[in-house]
């Protein structure tokens, strides 16, 4: 039966379906709905958004509900903006609280109609279960409120621009709205009412503190690198991949920088020769995941691209599933601690660390280390804050 949640946050109850609103003893056989909302949990129910790989509520419409659709959004831009008029934050509040029921009856028919059309109308994607699983831990990160606070950050209010910059940090979104579909590879956008984690410079990163005692950042060493040689079958360096190069591969003396530097320059320049390179059978490996159409990835997200960026595609791609892919593990093993994800950037993730649960660090290490192409080497960092972290050995 398709329906309708009426808010997506956990504590606001209500759905939609069959032309009425339930705010309790809901109908039996709720099945299908747009988009995952956090009071309706049944881990059976499918969800047109994912379907569609994340188109809006616009295109997905069909023609014939195109002018339904731009009426009622049209009302509802106008509640939203008498909402913040009055200031009232939409994260403290029920919208059935604040809206006419007539008006959340209409918008959810106009929804449910919309997702019958995408269940008609699109297959399901071969990936689906891992978007349906990513999606849920977005969803969770979404209403975790982040502690933003100016202590020990003197320095950043010597320059008026720091301090106006923030300021508008410390008084704009205190939660973290990531985009699942906001790039072709999968990587992660954040919506503009977000905090703006995947581009806060670096030193306005001290402004995020943990609730809990620490940040435990977790990345890997050399992510793309450590995919494209998992993809082409060799061994994983045990040691930072590019001094391994060095070590290894590369004839003339160069510094890290220099020999990450030429690698990238060889992997992503279709036409570059470097023999020292030779090991690594680009060409095979493209002829292995690139249809000359399209890239599909080992977690089967098909994307369209030209032969030139392929590659990048498939790595850059391949990369972030894995990292979300562990980050969703990672979420299920700290379900029942105080530790829990903070926040994802890029292939970092961040745990918001309880200092009485730090014997659960080395578990937590290799479940990011531990992912289906391989065991990638893992840099553990350690702080008070987002900016001071230390390396952390184990």
């Amino acid at each position: 039966m398709i329906f309708q949640t009426i808010d997506d946050k956990s504590e606001c109850i209500g759905v939609y379906s069959g032309g009425k609103l339930y705010y309790d003893d809901f109908p039996e056989n709720l099945s299908k709905t747009w988009k995952y909302g956090g009071s309706i949990t049944d881990p059976t129910i499918k969800y047109a958004w994912l379907f569609c790989e994340g188109l809006d509520l616009n295109n997905a419409c069909p023609t014939e509900l195109e002018s339904e659709l731009l009426r009622i959004q049209k009302r509802l831009r106008a509640y939203i903006k008498s909402f913040k008029i009055a200031k009232v934050n939409m994260y403290d509040h029920c919208i059935f609280d604040l809206v006419p029921e007539d008006f959340l009856k209409q918008f959810c028919e106009i929804k449910n109609k919309i997702t019958e059309h995408v269940f008609e109308n699109f297959e399901e994607p071969q990936n689906y279960a891992h978007l349906d699983a990513v999606q849920k831990l977005l969803f969770k990160i979404k209403y975790q409120k982040l502690n933003l606070n100016n202590e020990g950050c003197k320095e950043l209010y010597y320059s008026s621009i720091n301090r106006a910059r923030a300021n508008l940090l410390l008084e704009g979104p205190r939660f973290i709205d990531y985009n699942l579909f906001g790039t072709i590879t999968g990587r992660l956008t954040t919506r503009s009412e977000s905090f703006p984690a995947l581009t806060l410079k670096r030193d306005f990163r001290k402004l995020l503190k943990p609730h809990n005692d620490w940040f435990l950042s977790l990345d890997y060493n050399a992510a793309e690198v450590r995919t494209f040689i998992a993809l082409t079958g060799e061994e994983q360096p045990l040691e930072d991949v590019h001094q391994w190069h060095i070590k290894n591969l590369i004839e003339d003396e160069l510094t890290r920088e220099d020999a990450k530097i030429r690698f990238f320059a060889w992997l992503y320049n279709y036409d570059s020769n470097d023999d020292e390179f030779a090991i690594y059978h680009r060409q095979a490996l493209l002829s292995e995941w690139y249809s000359g159409t399209h890239v599909t990835t080992p977690f089967k997200r098909k994307i369209r691209v030209d032969s030139k960026k392929a590659l990048n595609y498939l790595i850059q791609s391949t990369t972030a599933d894995i990292v979300l892919e562990r980050a969703v593990e990672i979420d299920k093993f700290l379900e029942d601690k105080k530790s829990f994800i903070s926040h994802i950037v890029h292939d970092e993730i961040i745990i918001d660390l309880a200092d009485d649960e730090r014997e659960l660090i080395p578990e937590i290490k290799k479940l990011f280390s531990e992912n289906q192409l391989a065991n990638y080497l893992v840099n553990l960092n350690v702080g008070k804050n987002y900016y001071d972290l230390e390396e952390l050995k184990l």
